[in-house]
């Protein structure tokens, strides 16, 4: 007997490689048009989770465009750039806070109210959730105008962090917004209309 591995178990496996790297995460996201109004094609990711192979796939893409930014710190935007960050923040091995709506924080926040096309919103996080200096890379499931992004990365200058790069699932190009961000945007799939 020998130790020596036998043909059917192949070559060693990389622990971290990506299982699927042919797999296109476009195929996982489904098109729901006339959603939440007529005339809205709604990109829906609820698809991409419920596939575990996709979804590994698709945080190890993330984990490669983020990592390079040397982040100390993850923060998403409520409520699906929860769903991006969390478990990105687990693969790298970081730290996740919360930018959320306004009053769902418990103890001391701070926030920034920030212009809608029609109106106003605000974003708000807990005061003590990152440090000056700290590296922190905004991640949200979807970038359309870039409205929420932008003052994401603004709240969190206002406490102090530095913001490297921001991130997310999915790109509306033709909406345009990575012009409001000032800082370097990742997107792992980028939809033209």
């Amino acid at each position: 007997m020998t130790d020596q591995p036998s043909r059917a178990d192949g070559p060693p496996r990389d622990p971290g490689a990506e299982p699927h790297p042919e797999l296109d995460l476009r195929a996982h996201i489904r098109g729901v048009p006339d959603f939440p109004k007529p005339g809205i094609l709604f990109y829906d990711i609820a698809t991409l989770l419920r596939h575990g192979p996709a979804w590994r796939a698709a945080m190890r893409r993330l984990a490669d465009m983020v990592r390079p930014h040397r982040p100390d710190m993850l923060a998403g935007i409520e409520s699906r750039g929860f769903l991006v960050a969390a478990p990105l923040a687990l693969e790298l091995g970081l730290g996740f806070v919360m930018l959320r709506k306004p009053r769902k924080l418990p103890g001391l926040t701070i926030g920034l109210n920030y212009a809608l096309e029609y109106g106003t919103d605000r974003i708000e996080m807990q005061a003590d959730a990152v440090q000056p200096g700290m590296r922190v890379v905004v991640l949200d499931d979807l970038l359309a105008t870039g409205g929420t992004m932008a003052a994401g990365i603004s709240l969190l200058r206002q406490a102090g962090a530095t913001v490297p790069c921001a991130a997310t699932l999915i790109e509306l190009t033709f909406l345009r917004g990575r012009e409001r961000l000032d800082v370097p945007f990742e997107a792992l799939v980028a939809y033209d209309s």
